[in-house]
């Protein structure tokens, strides 16, 4: 039986795709987005978040680190003893491991809501590709089950990972950060190729599949950028919804928690009225275009 890191569950999700949702959440992303909302989804490890706002130095935790890293990332193993002790919430261990039968029971719970509501379960991240066999035992159990499966996804992977997880995949939504692989490398640290390549393949076989583009004031929200996009998403035949998501500063604080710098430094959240005027653009240009 597969194993993996997961650092969420969220059940009775409305957001996350289709009717009501169990939306599962992959620990582990190997794209470095400069504006991530979720830090602690990045390191495939489980990671102590401390909140120092809520912690009043009672060194309760200090008595039970075995290696004395309390107040310091270098040597924390994620044991979580420090958390169990803490009465005041100054720590949260993000992230455990989960055989997939016992992630089964969990998506189980709502089984009934899925069928009244046509809903189903997500499978997110982090990039949840990054744990392909654990995945895929998985939605397999999902399929003979009968259960709506909903891959949110970069799709950066091998085309041999992808092309067999979307056998047992009813729906996708695949980010795009920008279709110029220049600029993709500068905002995430990789390369967009096998990005493209695996919506190509989507597209070509088929596929249902939505796409969600965070727009970043700064970054990606150049006219000569957002041609490059239309450009892209022009050429493919079976001319999938487009979503935009506004860039916002929520995550800000997850930053300071995981003892990481936020990137964005004081940039605001995106005023609507600038997504909508580049909704409008990609309308212009016959592409199916939403806000989200």
């Amino acid at each position: 039986m597969e194993s993996g890191i997961i650092f969420d569950i969220q059940n009775l999700s409305l957001h996350d795709g289709p009717g009501l949702r169990t939306t599962v959440f992959f620990k582990g992303c190997p794209l470095r987005c400069l504006w991530c909302a979720n830090p602690e989804s990045q390191s495939s490890q489980p990671e102590m978040m401390y909140y120092s706002d809520k912690c009043v130095h009672c060194m309760a935790c200090k008595e039970v680190c075995p290696t004395g890293a309390v107040f310091t990332r270098k040597g924390c193993i994620g044991c979580g003893k420090c958390m169990e002790v803490c009465m005041y919430c100054a720590r949260k261990l993000v992230g455990k491991s989960m055989t997939s039968d016992q992630v089964m029971e969990e998506i189980r719970k709502d089984s009934m809501l899925y069928k009244e509501s046509d809903g189903g379960v997500t499978f997110s991240g982090g990039e949840v590709l990054r744990q392909p066999m654990f995945l895929l035992e998985i939605i397999k159990q999902c399929k003979h089950e009968r259960i709506h499966t909903l891959l949110d996804t970069t799709a950066y992977c091998s085309q041999e990972i992808f092309n067999e997880v979307l056998k047992y995949i009813d729906l996708v939504y695949v980010d795009l950060k920008c279709a110029s692989d220049s600029e993709h490398k500068k905002m995430t640290g990789v390369s967009n190729s096998n990005i493209l390549k695996n919506i190509q393949f989507m597209d070509k076989i088929g596929k249902a599949f939505e796409i969600r583009m965070p727009i970043i004031p700064g970054y990606n929200d150049s006219m000569q950028i957002l041609e490059t996009d239309i450009r892209f998403i022009k050429t493919l035949e079976t001319k999938p919804k487009v979503w935009l998501l506004p860039f916002h500063a929520f995550g800000k604080t997850k930053y300071e928690t995981l003892g990481m710098k936020w990137p964005m430094g004081d940039k605001k959240n995106m005023d609507r009225d600038e997504l909508k005027t580049i909704a409008n653009l990609f309308v212009e240009y016959g592409i199916d275009t939403k806000i989200q």
